[in-house]
Formats: C-alpha cells, structure tokens, sequence
C-alpha cells in the first residue's frame, strides 16, 4: 500500500488546507468544495485529510459503523445494545465515482430472496461506508443527476433509503461531502453546490520559488514514498494534536450576540438564498475560534468564515462568477461592529452607519442626452481588421421554448429529449442483462404464475425463480450536444441585431445548463469558420466565447456549415450514445466564396441526410424579408423560429406551434 501523501508538504493552498481542517475540527461546518484548474494538486490535499482524523469507535461486526455508544435504532445489523464495549479504527474516505452505478451508491438488494422468502438481504454501498467519515466525489460536477438527488436526500436527512417494489431499507448515513472540481467542465447544480458548507479557489502558484518547492517535494515523494513521509511524521502529528485540542475547545466557545449580528448582516448584504449560509458561517467561526485556542468569537473570525462560505452562494444565475467583495464585506463588518447591545434605533449614529451608505456610482443615466446615437459609426472597421466591428454586449437573456431532438435516444441522463433511462416512467419490461435494478412486478409475477403447481408452491409465497424476474423499461430524459453554429459576418453586424442574437444565444446556453447538455459553438465570418469552443459541459465557457465574439466581412455560411458537420463527426466517436441538435443562429445569407448559395445547400443536405436534428434561429429583420432562414432550415430538414417565436412566452411562438401539431 502506498504512503499517503503527507497534509503538510501540500505547498501553496493555504485556503484549502485551512477549510479542511476546520471541517476536522468540527465536522458540523458541513464540508468542502473544491475549485481550481488541472493539475493543481486539489485530490492530493484532499486524500491527505484522513491522516488528521481522530479514529472512530463502531459496533464490531457492523457493516454501517454505529457509535457503541448510541447505535442506531434501525441499523440493519442491529439491534446493538446501547453502551457496550466498541473498537477503534481509523475514519474512512471513501471516494465515489462519478460514473458509480445507483446500487453501488445506496447499496442493493437482493429482490429474489425478498419475494420467494421474505429476507432483507442487502449489501451496503458506499453511502453506508461513508458514514461517520468523509465521502469525496472527485469531478462532482460531472456527477449523474439522479446520484445528485440521492446524495442531496442523505445529506438533509442523514440517513439512506432504498426502495424496492415496496420492500426498504434505511440506515444511518452521516458524512464529510468534499467533492473537487475542474470549472471548464461545467458547474454543479445549485442545490447541490448549496450542500456544501464551504468552497475554495484554488490556483497554481505563479512565484518561481513555489513551483520550485513544489516540484522538488513531489520528486522526493516519488523516490521514496515512506521516508519523505517519515521526514514529515513530526509536524503532521503536530497538526493532529492541535485538530484534537480545538475539538476538545470547541463546546467551550461562545458565539455572541455581536458576531451573529455580523453574520446575519453579512449573509443578508449579499442576498444569499434562504439560512443555511448563517447557520454554515456561524460554526465556521466557532471552529475558526477553536482552532486559534481562543474560547470567543472575533470578527476577524467573522469575516475568514464568510470567505470560506458565502462566495459560492452568491451566483444569480449560472455565468456568475463566484466571489466576494472583500471591501463591501470589511464594510458591512464595521457598520455592524460592536458590543451585544446594539442602538435599537439602527442608524448607526454617524459616518459609516445604516442607512447612510451611498449607493455605488452607475455613471450618469442613459437617457440619450449629449450621447452618439448607436448606429453612428458602426458600419467604419475597427482597428483590428478589415471591415471587424468590435464585440457587443449580450441583450437580456430570458427563458426559450424547448428545443429538442426527435425520436428517443439512449444518451446521458439530462432534461431535454425523450430517451431510455433508469430513471422515469415505466413504460414495459425485459428480461434483465446482468444485475436486476429496476423490477416490473407486475411482468415478474406473470412469468411465475404459470409454473407454480410444477415448483411444488405449497404456501402462501409465491415460489420465484431468477429467469422469472423482468427488469423495467422506463423513459425520461436525456443530455443532447447543443452545437451553436453563430453567424458573426457584416450581415449580422448592426449593434441591435447582434446585441439581440447575442442575448438569443445566452438564453438557449442558460436552457442548456438546466437541462445538462454539452455545448459547442461553431463562429463563421470573413472567409472562413472556426470553432470557437469545442464541446463541453461548461455553459460558462460558452458565455464568454461569445461575449467576445466580433462581427464584420463576408458570410460564409457553408463553411460553417462544414465546420459544424467536422465537429459532430469527431464527437460521435467520443460519445456515440449522444445525439445533437444543432442550432444554426443566422439570417440565411450566403455571400463567402465561389457559388455560395449552391455550396451552403450541399452542406445543409449533409445534415438532412444523416438525420441530424436542427433548429434555425432566424435572425432577419426588417419590413423586407427574404426568408432565406426558412429555406436553409428546409434543407437541414429541421425547423426555423424567429427571434420573437424563441421566446417561450411568445404568442407567435405559441400560434406556430399550434399549427404544426395541427398540420
């Protein structure tokens, strides 16, 4: 068994180190989340944490860890009796995978024995060997949704169930969640980054001197393990002891009135959803008090536990970028600083005090007043290349119909297009290829009946064998590709149209990550087209793709058309159970190279063809209309919707789809 990697030589993550041991302190804090790029030693720092946690007493022989001293009532081991002698072992980290099936998660059981002969058999799954540990989820935010929910119902209940046809199973399931990500692959579920008590950012160092020590101790690692952890024993067991000494000082530390008064001001300046924030940060002091030896809660306590738990709590929406304002945060600390008796009055009394703080300066209102109309000089090129428009912004985003694939798929578990999944109606049955998980009783029953008298059925019971079982079939939805392929060419140049395409495009990217799609975005403009971002699971990095996306020149619409096509050729061979819809975001023309007309409906054919799915924003506007939007998404073999008609509220978009289903 390889040396773990001793906490202590973890260099340059001072946040990360101090969120870990604060959950060590006090597991309550309600554990850590983990952000930061490739290669920056998170899973390392994280895996070194058990080395720091005080051992566990459990009930010997049971496989769901009960404290001898309070077993659970309804552990399925049980019943222990309360108060007998236990064994110590070391706490546990157990790590689940993100591509972990449902069973290997909450445990399974054994659904042959518990119809023939009425027996709980179970075998615990991971949730039952994180209990009274630390459970860690490496790349969570690449984590199925439907072991999302689960995870999210264990941790509000502290406790797992698993259901079966009726028979269940319920166990204790209280555990540190540590989960590590990469933000480039996508962000998490917000009630599920909610369940965290604590995040951190971490960074690669970019002081020379660091990476130097950080190298030259990973290489004195690698050569030998045991003795680099030896040159270390004598600090890390210095860090464990003082762990145990803050544990043991934590029940004496009083968290007063002023502090609370501090959080709940803080929490509520920066307009965090519901109370787990003031609850997370209060005992994030409180062990932030224990672990400096100090039995009082100070406001510099305050104000470290508020950078450890609010940042990922303040995102509105999901291209937020988390963080905190640190001079905002030092000012609302000093407007509520003081001793427990507050003036009730609440106006502070002078400088700096409520209700006297300045809103920040917005700049003078844009009432059009001494400004350029916006159309002035918009058609000039700007310095960067010939006929190039600088980037605009994004218009408001708002909520869009839903677009979907046709047909059913069997793709990543998502919320877009209709799929065969584990999860979602039942819709029939099969006989089951390898471990049951799904059982259709009704078809289980059907397959025995028959051949009772032969089985010798004497009793009540129904006498089931295992070819009798059948497993659901059941439908719900999958993740799709949403390939963005965005007309940037001088057609599309005008401030307003852009600003609206823009803000077309930011809408079906916020519709994606709700409906946890991968996305890809395909640009073309001048003489060529480029994939501006190749398919990912982060939204957010399409977001800032295309806020910087400039306009100008030509439209060589079959070149993005090709470019599109090259793309979804490249991903059917990484991820072939994933279909694509492809969002074609132009107002149809095609002025770029020889015969571009002739050339863009070849390639449209290509996507008809091969019974891709695909939708044409159609972005021309105007009294005059050409409708060429309309005739390259007939050659797609897809449908087109305007602007206007995106828009779920939309009464075009409601009066068109009324009439396709009538047609």
């Amino acid at each position: 068994m390889t040396t773990p990697f001793p906490f202590t030589a973890v260099v340059g993550q001072d946040d990360l180190r101090l969120a870990l041991l604060l959950n060590a302190v006090s597991p309550s804090v309600g554990g850590v989340l983990v952000r930061g790029e490739k290669g920056t030693a998170k899973s390392t720092a994280v895996r070194a944490l058990t080395s720091l946690l005080p051992e566990v007493a459990v009930v010997p022989g049971c496989r769901f860890s009960c404290d001898p001293a309070s077993p659970d009532p309804g552990c399925p081991d049980g019943p222990h009796e309360g108060g007998g002698g236990g064994t110590s072992r070391p706490a546990r980290m157990v790590e689940l995978p993100v591509g972990a099936s449902e069973d290997r998660l909450v445990g399974a059981l054994d659904i042959e024995r518990a119809l023939a002969e009425g027996v709980k058999a179970f075998e615990p799954g991971l949730l039952a060997a994180a209990h009274r540990g630390i459970l860690y989820v490496d790349e969570v935010n690449l984590l199925h949704d439907h072991l999302v929910d689960l995870l999210l119902d264990a941790a509000a209940m502290g406790a797992s169930y698993v259901e079966r046809e009726g028979v269940s199973v319920r166990h204790a399931a209280r555990f540190l969640l540590v989960g590590t990500m990469n933000p480039e692959e996508g962000e998490l579920r917000p009630q599920l980054l909610d369940r965290f008590g604590l995040t951190v950012e971490v960074a690669a160092s970019r002081e020379p001197d660091q990476r130097v020590e950080v190298v030259r101790r990973r290489l004195a690692y690698d050569d030998d393990p045991a003795g680099f952890a030896a040159r270390w024993a004598d600090e890390e067991a210095a860090v464990r002891k003082r762990v145990v000494a803050a544990r043991e000082l934590l029940p004496s530390v009083r968290l007063g009135d002023a502090a609370l008064r501090q959080i709940a001001a803080t929490c509520a300046a920066f307009e965090v959803d519901g109370m787990r924030a003031d609850i997370v940060m209060a005992r994030t002091a409180t062990a932030l008090a224990a672990w400096a030896g100090r039995t009082d809660v100070l406001a510099e306590d305050v104000r470290q536990a508020a950078l450890l738990a609010l940042p990922h709590r303040r995102r509105r929406n999901p291209f937020d970028a988390p963080g905190l304002d640190e001079d905002k945060l030092d000012q609302t600390l000093e407007e509520f600083a003081g001793d427990d008796n507050p003036d009730p009055d609440g106006d502070g009394g002078g400088p700096g005090g409520g209700g006297g703080q300045p809103e920040p300066d917005e700049g003078p209102a844009d009432d059009g007043a001494g400004a350029a109309p916006p159309e002035a000089g918009e058609g000039e090129p700007a310095p960067g290349g010939a006929g190039e428009q600088s980037p605009v912004r994004a218009a408001e985003p708002f909520r869009t119909k839903v677009l979907s694939v046709p047909g059913i798929g069997e793709g990543a578990a998502g919320r877009r297009s209709r799929a065969r999944t584990e999860h979602g109606r039942t819709t029939g049955a099969r006989r089951p290829e390898g471990a049951l998980t799904k059982l259709h009783l009704a078809a289980t029953v059907r397959a025995a009946a028959p051949h009772q008298r032969a089985r010798g059925r004497s009793g009540r019971g129904l006498v089931v064998r295992r070819d009798d079982l059948r497993q659901a079939t059941r439908e719900g939805r999958e993740g799709n590709l949403v390939l963005f392929v965005v007309d940037a060419s001088g057609s599309m140049a005008a401030r307003q149209r852009m600003s609206a395409v823009k803000g077309a495009v930011l809408s079906l990217l916020l519709d994606a990550y709700q409906r946890r799609d991968k996305v890809g975005l395909v640009t073309f403009r001048g003489s060529a087209a480029e994939v501006a971002l190749p398919p990912t699971s982060s939204v957010d990095a399409a977001a800032a793709r295309l806020e910087s996306l400039p306009t100008g020149g030509r439209t060589p619409l079959a070149a993005g058309l090709l470019k599109a096509h090259d793309v979804l050729r490249v991903e059917r061979l990484r991820d072939p159970a994933r279909r694509a819809l492809v969002v074609v975001v132009t107002d149809g023309r095609a002025t770029g190279g020889p015969e571009p007309v002739a050339l863009a409906s070849r390639a449209a054919r290509l996507f008809a063809a091969e019974g891709i799915a695909s939708v044409v924003v159609d972005c021309e506007s105007g009294p005059v209309r050409l409708g060429l939007a309309g005739q390259l998404a007939g050659e797609l073999g897809g449908t087109a919707v305007t602007l206007d008609e995106l828009r779920a509220d939309s009464i075009a978009g409601l009066v068109k789809d009324v009439q396709r289903r009538a047609a």
